[in-house]
């Protein structure tokens, strides 16, 4: 049961991603075709390094979940890789469990803002005067989701944990070995 919601997680975080990176491109070019114009017409498109800047935030939300699902998170594993599958299925909950709870605090006040922003119907001090509240919520649905998944792999790390089953916790929220790494950039 588990493992079918874990790749309905990653599925729609890959596609989060992909629409995260989209965005991302549109921005660039839009961002590009202001320098340009600019530059060689004087015509500026105003508001484009504001709009990149709502972009970038939404998708680096939403890119953080697939990155936490797929294990593609750098980790410093000097020493990591000579313990036991029990001493690192011990520190990848540990790991989980303090991020699940930095990652609740950031969340919840980051909603108090949003919230805030929406009863004050704050907008930005730019020339757009953007409404806060529009940004927000493709940043805020994207820290939602990635509570959701901490969760969820909280959940699932425990259950593992409960049962002693440490290469299930390396499988879902451990260091990726190298033979992993070279597998998956070698069958795409």
């Amino acid at each position: 049961m588990f493992a079918s919601i874990h790749a309905k997680f990653i599925n729609v975080s890959r596609i989060a991603t992909w629409v995260g990176g989209g965005a991302l491109l549109l921005s660039a070019i839009m961002v590009t075709l202001d320098v340009l114009s600019r530059k060689l017409i004087g015509f500026t498109i105003s508001g484009s390094d504001e709009i990149s800047g709502y972009v970038f935030a939404a998708s680096t939300t939403w890119a953080y979940s697939y990155c936490l699902l797929t294990r593609a998170n750098i980790r410093i594993d000097a020493f990591y890789n000579i313990l036991s599958l029990r001493s690192k299925a011990i520190l990848d909950v540990i790991g989980l469990l303090l991020l699940l709870y930095y990652i609740y605090l950031l969340t919840t006040n980051a909603m108090g803002m949003f919230l805030e922003n929406v009863e004050y119907n704050s907008s930005a001090q730019t020339t757009l005067a953007t409404p806060l509240w529009i940004p927000q919520i493709f940043w805020m649905s994207g820290l939602w989701f990635f509570l959701l998944s901490l969760t969820f792999l909280a959940v699932y790390s425990l259950s593992a944990f409960i049962k002693r089953d440490w290469a299930c916790i390396n499988r879902i929220i451990g260091v990726k070995s190298v033979e992993e790494e070279i597998s998956e950039e070698t069958h795409v």
